[in-house]
């Protein structure tokens, strides 16, 4: 059956496609780009932005014969989004800022606006997949390019949003998707893909923060000895090996950011695994955390594959997670995602790695023995 239907649009092939594909299927197809970036002190972000062109989108509008329009939802954007970006890394965190804004804001806003204005559905081009289970219910799965996958960063939506959303290129490969836009002659099979945070100019977001905040400080190796100075601890991150500036007879990693005393600590590549994780700020497709003590696949980060863990609940909004083996580089700040099989679950924010050599948080009673405090860690991850 036709649905109206309102595809959030970037300009970039993925919602091309996505609404292409919906156009195609017989669907009454509407698009709106949401500008996100015009924020007090942003730069001029025009042709720049990696995710989103407000020329591309509506050239993109134009060559599939829809309607389309841009709402700027700047103030909104920054005060949900880059104002707890730049806090997290003043607290000595690695903050992932697109899963605190598909979470708050830009899903919020599509079908708030979709119901306003008697839309059936959002679409957007994701790559993620809506299934309908065993049960008969709506499901959140992993995208068929496991590669492009990024149901990671959609952790805080609720079932019953997945009524009223859709993921047209969930079900493609990239290259299927730019074979789709090649064959149709869109401008958006020209463009590159995007890959860095979309407010970050070349790379880089330095403009976004105070200059007491690059400080610099000392570096300290694990028992305290000073080592050099770094150059701010934004600059750095949990795992980093490149660009520390010192010189080691053995391989250096960050493994800590000392916000209080404006230190980088670091080690050997051992001090970097972790048994487990403490997590805050929960959210889950049923609205509900798993049982206690359900056996889970974690993804602690975007680039990483799944690993096995034991999920435990925790007091308010938040849990613990009790890694089947040691995990390298569980960072602060960053999205733990958690699936059963390609079904997400839900996920949560990293608050704290739980170290090999402290004694964990979770009831040993209840979860068995606590094998990712046992063992040694894997080498050469």
């Amino acid at each position: 059956m036709a649905e109206r239907v309102l595809v959030c649009m970037s300009g970039g092939v993925d919602s091309t496609v996505a609404a292409l594909l919906l156009l195609e299927a017989g669907h009454d197809v509407a698009g709106v780009t949401f500008w996100f970036w015009s924020f007090p002190g942003a730069p001029d972000y025009a042709g720049k932005t990696k995710c989103c062109s407000l020329t591309s989108a509506s050239l993109a509008a134009q060559e599939l014969g829809i309607p389309h329009r841009t709402i700027d939802a700047s103030e909104d954007f920054y005060n949900l989004v880059l104002k707890d970006f730049t806090a997290r890394y003043r607290r000595g965190e690695t903050p992932s800022p697109c899963g605190r804004c598909n979470r708050l804001l830009r899903f919020g806003l599509a079908l708030r606006l979709a119901a306003e204005e008697g839309f059936d559905r959002v679409a957007t081009g994701h790559h993620a997949r809506i299934v309908v289970g065993d049960s008969g219910r709506r499901e959140l799965h992993r995208a068929k390019d496991a590669a492009k996958d990024q149901s990671y960063f959609l952790y805080g939506l609720r079932e019953d949003d997945l009524e009223r959303l859709a993921f047209p290129v969930g079900t493609l490969a990239k290259e299927e998707v730019f074979a789709v836009a090649r064959r149709r002659g869109l401008h958006a099979a020209t463009l590159p893909e995007s890959q860095d945070l979309c407010f970050a100019l070349e790379g880089k977001v330095d403009f976004l923060f105070r200059a007491e905040d690059f400080a610099p400080g000392p570096i300290l190796d694990r028992e305290g000895r000073v080592l050099g100075e770094h150059e701010g601890l934004p600059r750095y991150t949990i795992g980093q090996r490149r660009g520390i500036g010192i010189s080691s007879p053995h391989p250096l990693y960050v493994v800590a950011l000392d916000r209080a005393t404006n230190a980088l600590v670091v080690g050997e590549e051992r001090d970097l695994y972790s048994c487990g994780l403490e997590a805050v700020e929960a959210s889950f497709l049923s609205g509900e955390p798993p049982a206690d003590g359900t056996r889970v696949e974690a993804k602690v980060r975007y680039r990483s594959p799944p690993v096995p863990a034991r999920f435990h609940a925790a007091p308010g909004a938040g849990f613990l997670l009790e890694f089947d083996s040691p995990e390298r580089a569980v960072t602060p700040g960053q999205v733990v995602a958690l699936y059963d099989g390609d079904r997400l679950l839900g996920g949560g924010t990293i608050a704290r790695a739980v170290p090999l050599n402290e004694g964990p948080p979770w009831p040993e009673s209840r979860a068995g023995p606590i094998m990712g405090c046992e063992s040694a860690p894997r080498r050469g991850g």
